[in-house]
């Protein structure tokens, strides 16, 4: 009978290989454990996936010999790999940081766990064993690679290569399970760094990114174990704080200190196999890293990204864009606990995201503390979605709320869907609206001008021709409290289109990218004159080592009705500006120990000139530590009004790690606008998943204190933290 199981097993693959019938991997019963070796009778059971070569060659021949299987039992899934390499020596493995990826091998799989085509699970490692985890949404148009979920996964190097075994809790993933039977999405690969090669199951046409959860092989998995875990996470933080105020005779600064003494409370609980709720009380995130320093020389408010990891877990089920190629967005989690970039005191809240039925879930409440003049605010948070049509279709809906103390003060909601309408041609439709109790109070409500709406049509493919075509409308009263904006009161065309060649062996390119034009027309609503544009045309090249050059030639438009005010006491006055420019650069392959980018750029800049560049050095001294530079320079130039602006950022990320469980990040940055020296030092001594010990330094320095008095302090303020956590788990 066994036999039988398995000839049936391996004929069903074989069959697989040439259709698009679902993959029934090996359900087995013998443990296994997770040591990098895959010695256990089970894995000799399990036949090789099916490979192609995705890249630098699509279908060509793998260097190097490759075996992937996957399999699972009633509450794990199991990922192996025997990467085995002719050149032992060259295997690039030089990062122990987690999450960090550094040019090495890499062994992975991506998960589409709901089955949805439009999310996805992505778990990955190197041969010294670091984990990797990231979640993609919108069909891997976008990736957050600072979600972090519970897993294990354990490597071996030898003369023959490297190896590995992956073990994924069920809890750890979610699921929709439908006559006792799961459907999920699966992609499995191996990346060869300095060969710039990758091996992927199932075969996807260079058509399209490789990645992409809609292409992945449907895999069935029959009678899995419906775990319930309950993880419970307190944490103790103490620590001091130190701040410069202004003496009350204005002639100095004196240092205030504040010692911390904190605890806090994380809850997660899988209510059923796929939604998940989170409790929070007295949250804290003393250990995300710091914001990149940044220098403002637009007319909009600066984006940041969410960093946190309370917001992370589905995050792609929050998403509502309101903008094609602007960071605007109905609901933006950093609302929430930060304000004019200093934290808030979040007293706690609830998340919970899945799915539930046919729906994906999304419901997030958080109630924040008094900070300075603003009171304390409740933020809630609703998203709905469900397929329709197809299975590459959705629709849904958003609703946000923000209250204070005499009731909700700015409410938002809006609609939306993503229709594939015929092969890969896409239909985008939105509608949103807000409410904002000061605007009503002041002006009314009017339907119109308090809605924001939008319709694209796109072909999502990689190769050969694509386009997108869009027409974006926002009104006046539009403002979502709980989102970003940079605009309001517009309507804007948007278009794109290209055409990709993936080049065959005897090329030195993978990829060309000779035709890309892009270009966008902002229109006032109130009386149709053109605010802004911009038209474009992009050249990429691809080398098959990996690296790539591109160079692009812009032209832009911009009618101010207001000076616009710039940093070092510059100006841009009234008037419509046309001006141009062009830019370029060139990135070393990622395989290399020393790699980087380098780029360049010189135009005009309303009525001056600007001249950029910038360099990105990353240099793996030992897989032990890596140093990660970046420096930015602008140089402005308004000659006839006798202006001009120095911008000089610089990074420098120092990444070291004695082993998987202890590392340090050092992240220094300059900012010469400023004149600010932003340290942020973070020490980790990860005991398992779950229970860290953080230490964090951070520190506001300025360069210059002025030439009157009263001077600038040294300091602007600095913090020395101590963090532990401790996870409980009950019901694995």
């Amino acid at each position: 009978m066994k036999t039988a199981i398995l000839f049936m097993w391996v004929f069903g693959l074989s069959l697989f290989a040439q259709s698009n019938q679902p993959f029934y991997p090996l359900k087995i019963t013998e443990d296994i454990i997770i040591d990098g070796v895959l010695d256990e009778a089970a894995w000799n059971e399990i036949e090789p996936l099916p490979i192609t070569m995705y890249q630098p060659t699509y279908s060509g021949d793998a260097s190097e010999r490759t075996e992937l299987r996957v399999a699972y039992d009633e509450a794990f899934f199991y990922f192996g790999g025997h990467f085995y390499d002719s050149d032992p020596e060259a295997i690039r493995a030089n990062s122990l940081y987690r999450d960090r990826y550094s040019g090495d091998d890499v062994g992975g799989i991506i998960l589409d766990t709901f089955n949805d085509n439009e999310n996805a699970l992505w778990f990955w490692t190197t041969p010294n064993g670091i984990r990797g985890d990231l979640a993609i949404s919108r069909d891997g148009g976008s990736t957050n690679d600072n979600w972090d979920t519970y897993w294990e996964v354990a490597t071996k190097q030898s003369s023959e290569g490297w190896f590995m075994e992956a073990r994924i809790p069920f809890s750890s993933l979610g699921f929709q399970a439908k006559n006792e039977a799961v459907t999920m999405g699966m992609i499995a690969y191996r990346f060869i760094a300095r060969k710039n090669e990758r091996l992927i199951f199932p075969d996807i046409s260079t058509d399209w990114n490789w990645s992409t959860p809609s292409l992945a092989q449907k895999i069935v998995l029959e009678n899995v174990q419906n775990q319930k875990p309950v993880y419970i996470t307190p944490y103790l933080l103490g620590g001091l704080g130190q701040e410069s105020q202004l003496l009350s005779n204005a002639s100095g600064y004196e240092l205030a200190e504040d010692y911390e003494n904190e605890l806090g409370l994380d809850i997660k609980y899988n209510l059923t196999s796929n939604l998940t709720l989170d409790l929070t009380a007295n949250t804290d995130f003393a250990q995300v890293e710091a914001d990149n320093q940044q220098v403002n020389l637009t007319r909009f408010s600066l984006f940041f990204p969410e960093k946190r990891r309370f917001f992370q877990e589905r995050a792609g089920i929050f998403s509502f864009n309101t903008a094609v190629w602007a960071p605007d967005r109905l609901f933006h989690s950093r609302r929430i606990g930060i304000r004019d970039g200093q934290a808030v005191r979040i007293y706690g809240g609830a998340r919970l995201v899945g799915r539930a039925g046919k729906w994906d879930v999304g419901l997030l409440d958080m109630q924040t503390a008094k900070s300075g003049t603003v009171p304390g605010l409740n933020h809630g948070v609703l998203r709905l979605r469900r397929q329709v049509l197809n299975e590459h279709s959705y629709f849904g809906g958003m609703l946000t709320s923000r209250a204070d103390k005499d009731g909700v003060d700015n409410l938002a909601y809006g609609l939306d869907g993503v229709l594939r309408l015929f092969g890969d041609e896409y239909l985008t439709l939105k509608w949103a609206q807000t409410r904002d109790r000061d605007i009503i109070d002041t002006d009314g409500f009017s339907f119109l001008e308090a809605s924001s709406a939008q319709f694209r049509w796109q072909r999502r493919k990689q190769g050969g021709l694509n386009y997108i075509a869009s027409l974006s409308r926002a009104g006046a009263d539009f403002l979502p409290e709980a989102g970003f904006t940079t605009r309001s009161d517009f309507t804007e065309l948007f278009w794109w289109i290209s055409h990709d060649w993936f080049r065959d062996e005897g090329s030195r390119f993978s990829r060309i990218s000779p035709i890309q034009f892009f270009g966008f027309a902002t229109f006032r609503n109130d009386d149709r004159s053109l605010e802004s544009a911009q038209f474009e045309y992009d050249t990429d090249f691809v080398f098959k080592t990996g690296g790539s050059m591109w160079a692009d030639a812009e032209l832009y438009y911009e009618d101010l009705q207001d000076t616009l005010s710039l940093p070092e006491d510059t100006f841009i006055p009234t008037g419509s500006y046309t001006y141009a420019k062009v830019e370029g650069g060139y990135n070393l392959a990622l395989g290399r120990l020393f790699r980087g980018g380098i780029s360049a750029g010189v135009g005009q800049f309303y009525d001056g000139w600007r001249y950029e560049f910038g360099v990105s050095p990353i240099w793996n001294v030992s897989r032990f530590l890596e140093l990660n530079f970046q420096y930015r320079l602008n140089l402005i130039r308004f000659t006839d009004r006798d202006q001009e602006i120095n911008s000089h950022i610089m990074r420098l990320r120092i990444q070291s790690a004695l082993n998987t469980r202890v590392s340090m990040n050092a992240f220094l940055q300059y900012n010469s606008v400023d004149d600010l020296f932003v340290p942020n030092v973070r020490f980790r001594y990860n005991f398992r998943e779950g229970n860290d010990l953080w230490i964090v330094y951070n520190e506001s320095i300025n360069g210059d204190r002025g030439d009157t008095r009263p001077f600038l302090p040294r300091s602007n303020n600095r913090t020395i933290l101590l963090k532990y956590t401790y996870t409980f788990q009950q019901g694995l």
